[in-house]
């Protein structure tokens, strides 16, 4: 890990979920390109993951059928959500490294909570089959709750809000270019986790770039 320059007392952690918490990206990505392709969207997982990850469904469907100039099936997302969490049930497991951290943060004095972009149904799922759920209580947030997602910094502010807690106090931790962007816009901190070669893209938006989910804990300390 490179020396970061900590400018602030950690009081709340924020953590994204897909990828940060869960390791569900390639899965839940391989689904929509999938799903995407049967309605005449061609587009390759790494090109899915480069355009919607990090973003609410609502946009997914709005920038595809920007892209394919027509509507997406009434039932599009009923069934992509149908085959994503059949995925979910037989592979899906905890993102490396986090479930040590989680644990290690039990006995430390930062709160933490949970602030995605994917639905409570989602999340209630993939915590669940991961066992994370138990972490946070009901301290998860998501963009429904909120006017604008990510990148946009309402979602951050809301959690700290709920949380009672000044953005100036809070470190998220994100993988995704519009989660950073968001953390960045709402005067957090932000760490961002990258596995898939993403860090110039993610550093130049502000996030301090780590790729060891124990880092988190090294920050802190």
């Amino acid at each position: 890990m490179k020396p970061w320059s900590k400018s602030m007392t950690v009081e709340l952690i924020i953590f994204d979920c897909d990828g940060v918490l869960v390791d569900s990206e390639i899965l839940a990505n391989e689904e929509l390109k999938l799903a995407l392709e049967s309605c005449g969207l061609s587009m390759t997982t790494a090109q899915v993951i480069e355009t919607f990850v990090g973003r609410s469904m609502a946009f997914v469907v709005e920038r595809s059928q920007e892209i394919l100039g027509h509507n997406l099936p009434g039932d599009f997302l009923d069934q992509l959500q149908e085959k994503t969490f059949a995925s979910f049930e037989r592979d899906l497991k905890p993102v490396e490294g986090i479930l040590d951290v989680l644990k290690s943060l039990t006995d430390r004095p930062q709160k933490i909570c949970v602030a995605s972009s994917g639905s409570f149904e989602k999340m209630a799922l993939t915590l669940g089959l991961t066992d994370l759920n138990n972490f946070f209580d009901n301290n998860i947030f998501n963009s429904t709750q909120v006017r604008r997602g990510k990148p946009y910094p309402d979602l951050y502010l809301y959690a700290a809000h709920e949380m009672d807690m000044d953005p100036s106090c809070c470190l998220v931790i994100e993988d995704s270019l519009p989660g950073v962007q968001g953390a960045v816009a709402a005067g957090m901190e932000v760490l961002a986790y990258s596995v898939r070669g993403q860090d110039k893209s993610l550093a130049t938006a502000g996030g301090m770039v780590f790729s060891d989910m124990k880092d988190i804990l090294k920050y802190i300390d």
